[in-house]
């Protein structure tokens, strides 16, 4: 076929692994990550022999999450492997995640041969495809090893194709073994372009313009949807032009490239300005983010009730989800700001609240509540404020911030943007799943190796997937590992203080292990490792240990009080005795008023 040759391996015949390896090279895949299953062989043969970079990890999920981190930093196709039942059982956590967080990956997996079906076989009890379907766009069983190309370039379309997310393939091993036919080849689209993504209707552009036109108070909140460098770069010609503020939301921030409009604070940062005494956005642009969790749920407390809401997404069955919007817009984030772009420029005529625009930029540069506080807790230990402050004082700018766990995740996040980062990622996503940080820490710093990886763990989160350090050092990669270890699951135990308070001391599963020397682990799996519990020592110690190639972990002790804000808010208390609290979501009326 004009444009895809075919690469006879030395030494052996032409299979299908082959014909997937190269079809998966002729669209542009450089690096797959997974864990070997010998099912898998003759791709991994095919994958060596047209240099596709194969990265192993000690577990499934975070091979597939690794393509997730990998897909987010490189906007290349990202590609995992996971062996027959077993290992597709490890890494179908990782799909779950994925799927929740609109990531674009294409899953590799195997089963055994056709004819063994229901046979009992090694690895065969469970259907794959099927059980992959609630959670991938796209999962089906390749039975011939002619249609790999085909089958491969429609996965990968719909993969990146209006709302993002994960697909999965299942080549049963008797199709990756067995020698292709060329004269059955199934070339499909696999020579044909990429789709342009979907654009605004010219009423919807002319609309947003107007409510632009007509607001005093706009924000535009960015999400993932509005990470390539065209929506980035029209959007900040827009804010910049017409002084309209910007605000990552806290699953997404890139601090690059830098604008005098871009807000330090992510879009949390908006539920402050009541008490700053400062009016709230009477305009807010959803700019490929999504209402939920991240923005507040239903709360208001960051999109106000009354302003007027305008959500621009690829995928229009998102769109007044959560909250009614005043217009909705299926576009993709990039066209849609470069058609807004065109349609005011030299043509604005707005009445933008200026001093309000820089008093709304200024307020995550605010004092925290914690500063005045000591550095020790009256029990001994690093306040946590104090403690992560100095981590971030050393993190060097341009790095790569990966946040993973409860309360740790939300002391680092709040002041992130202090040391210049690049991105700034929540790996916990939507589905609120720990320890995905070790995944996407490896998969940003294969597709970045030129960056510092930051990756920050509760130590709860950490100990999902803590023998990563291997990976991290079997390929040398700049990753540093910051366990923020309060010897609890922090969010959990403080969680149960606020409902329970002192009367009831029970606190059933809340504590871990106050000997867990993450330090010595991280030693013994060849990373250079260090335990901090002093002030004084942190800056100096991480600046030394960034300095240095490779891996590294610091195991960050501090105390697991004061509460952190973030945790008293979604708790949710009230002395409203006709609301049952119902914490991490909203409160809900009792059937019945309490007497």
């Amino acid at each position: 076929m004009p444009g895809f040759s075919l690469h006879q391996p030395r030494g052996r015949e032409f299979t299908g692994g082959d014909l997937l390896a190269q079809s998966l090279k002729h669209l542009g895949v450089e690096v797959a990550f997974g864990l070997h299953g010998g099912h898998l062989d003759a791709f991994l043969m095919g994958c060596e022999a047209v240099g596709i970079r194969l990265v192993d990890t000690r577990h499934e999920t975070v091979a597939v999450q690794a393509a997730e981190g990998y897909a987010r930093m490189s906007n290349k196709p990202a590609v995992c492997f996971v062996t027959a039942n077993s290992g597709f059982s490890n890494g179908l956590p990782g799909l779950a995640t994925a799927y929740g967080d609109r990531s674009p990956i294409l899953c590799i997996t195997s089963s055994p041969p056709t004819r063994d079906t229901e046979n009992n076989s090694l690895q065969g009890s469970i259907d794959q495809v099927v059980a992959a379907r609630p959670v991938t766009k796209f999962a089906h069983r390749v039975i011939a090893p002619e249609e790999c190309p085909r089958l491969v370039s429609h996965a990968l379309r719909v993969a990146h194709s209006g709302a993002p997310g994960p697909v999965l393939l299942d080549f049963p091993i008797d199709i990756l073994f067995s020698p292709i036919n060329p004269k059955l080849i199934s070339w499909g689209s696999i020579n044909s372009p990429p789709s342009y993504p979907p654009a605004p209707h010219v009423e919807a552009v002319e609309a947003a313009a107007n409510f632009l036109a007509n607001a005093k108070r706009p924000v535009i909140i960015t999400g993932t949807g509005s990470r390539s460098p065209l929506a980035r770069g029209d959007l900040f010609k827009l804010a910049e032009s017409f002084n309209i503020p910007v605000f990552n939301t806290s699953k997404f921030a890139t601090y690059n490239p830098k604008s005098n409009m871009l807000a330090n604070g992510t879009a949390g940062s908006l539920a402050k300005l009541p008490f700053a005494q400062l009016a709230r956005p009477d305009l807010v642009v959803l700019l490929g983010a999504r209402t939920g969790m991240f923005l507040g749920g239903r709360s208001s407390a960051i999109i106000p009730e009354d302003c007027r809401l305008v959500h621009v997404d690829c995928d229009g069955s998102d769109i007044g989800r959560t909250l009614p919007v005043d217009l909705g817009i299926v576009s993709d984030a990039g066209t849609f700001t470069s058609a807004l772009w065109k349609r005011l420029e030299g043509n604005f005529q707005g009445q933008i609240d200026v001093p309000w625009v820089q008093a709304v930029l200024n307020l995550a540069s605010s004092e925290s509540p914690f500063e005045k506080e000591p550095e020790e807790t009256t029990s001994g230990s690093l306040h946590p404020y104090h403690a992560v402050k100095n981590l971030v004082s050393a993190i060097k700018p341009g790095s790569i911030i990966v946040l993973d766990g409860g309360e740790a995740s939300a002391w680092v996040g709040d002041i992130a943007w202090k040391c210049q980062p690049s991105l700034v990622i929540t790996a916990t996503g939507y589905l609120g799943f720990l320890g995905n940080g070790f995944g996407y820490s490896l998969g940003l710093a294969i597709a970045a190796p030129q960056r510092k990886v930051i990756n920050i763990q509760g130590d709860g989160s950490a100990g999902f997937h803590f023998m990563e350090l291997d990976t991290y050092k079997r390929f040398n990669l700049n990753i540093v590992t910051v366990v923020v270890n309060n010897s609890r699951w922090g969010m959990s135990i403080n969680g149960q203080d606020l409902v329970y308070g002192a009367q009831n001391p029970a606190r059933p599963i809340s504590s871990l292990s106050s000997g867990t020397e993450y330090d010595v682990v991280a030693a013994g799996l060849q990373n250079a490792a260090t335990k901090l519990a002093r002030i004084a020592d942190i800056k100096r110690t991480v600046s030394c240990l960034q300095s240095q190639p490779g891996p590294s972990c610091v195991n960050l002790i501090v105390d697991h009080k004061p509460i952190h804000p973030i945790t008293s808010a979604m708790v949710g208390l009230t002395d409203d005795p006709n609301y049952v609290v119902v914490p991490y979501y909203d409160n809900i009326p009792r059937a019945h008023y309490k007497l």
